[in-house]
């Protein structure tokens, strides 16, 4: 795994990527930095991440595309897959690259604050607890990117599916509300969800009996619940994509709030995509 993450991180700072990336990720944060903090004569650095968090859906895609579809486009993942490296060493070797580069801009950062103080008092409990959340937010994003690299060998189509999938996730709460309420709607809502499911699995796992029992099994419970309690569909929908904003979680950390449910919540977004990537590199193997 080691020489994976060395291998990686150093790929970054050869090319241009890693430079590219924290020299645009620190003009961004320094705009509105000097805007805000310096300009405006206000304590408050978390006003600066809450105003730039729009930066995952631009950075994040061009930090993750290459990672896994380059290999499959120049065809040295062959060696990987035979490589005695387990799946899990290689995927997570690769995540900590990315990691770490994007760790190098957040380090940084951290030292805006400390610069603040040189100009009056500075709420660093609720600076550094900001800061923590956005870099479990960008873990969760770079998890999500290296799994989309994973299922293509375009590091363009890498990068818009990406995109298009973080954006979504930045507008989750603002989309929620045009979905229906009703009962009935909530249901074929998540039948159709179901579907998704079972067609993700197969493509990740290319297990046929898996994925329609996972259909059947599905629901069948789905239609049970459905008709037995009705009234546990009202607003479900809602409620379910809500808990599925990754951003809305964030806003608890740029309130002060240690939220330590929002902590496992990222740590757990990350091993599932990095799951689902290991998952995705078996399959690549098996064929």
């Amino acid at each position: 795994m080691l020489a994976i993450y060395k291998k990686e991180l150093k790929s970054y700072f050869t090319s241009m990527t890693g430079y590219v990336f924290i020299a645009f990720f620190l003009c961004i944060i320094g705009i509105y930095y000097v805007a805000y903090n310096l300009g405006g004569a206000l304590a408050n650095f978390e006003y600066v991440l809450s105003s730039t968090s729009f930066l995952f859906v631009l950075l994040v895609p061009i930090l993750t595309m290459r990672i896994m579809a380059e290999e499959k486009k120049q065809k040295t993942d062959q060696l990987l897959f035979t490589s005695p490296l387990p799946p899990v060493s290689i995927i997570v070797g690769k995540y900590l690259a990315v990691f770490t580069v994007f760790l190098i801009a957040i380090a940084i950062v951290s030292l805006y604050p400390i610069i603040l103080l040189q100009f009056g008092n500075v709420p660093l409990k609720i600076a550094y607890g900001s800061i923590l959340g956005f870099l479990l937010l960008g873990s969760a994003y770079i998890a999500m990117g290296l799994f989309i690299s994973s299922l293509t060998e375009s590091q363009l189509v890498s990068a818009v599916i990406s995109f298009v999938v973080i954006l979504i996730t930045v507008l989750m709460s603002g989309i929620v509300e045009m979905f229906p309420k009703d009962n009935k709607s909530a249901w074929a809502i998540f039948s159709v969800i179901l579907i998704l499911i079972c067609l993700i699995t197969y493509a990740v796992i290319h297990n046929v009996t898996l994925s329609l029992s996972l259909g059947i099994v599905g629901e069948a419970a789905l239609t049970l619940i459905y008709f037995l309690r009705p009234t546990l569909f009202d607003g479900l929908v809602v409620r379910f994509f809500n808990w599925f904003s990754i951003i809305e979680r964030y806003d608890n950390f740029l309130m002060g709030m240690l939220d330590l449910s929002a902590v496992i919540y990222y740590i757990s977004i990350v091993f599932l995509f990095l799951f689902l990537t290991v998952q995705s590199i078996k399959k690549s193997r098996w064929n």
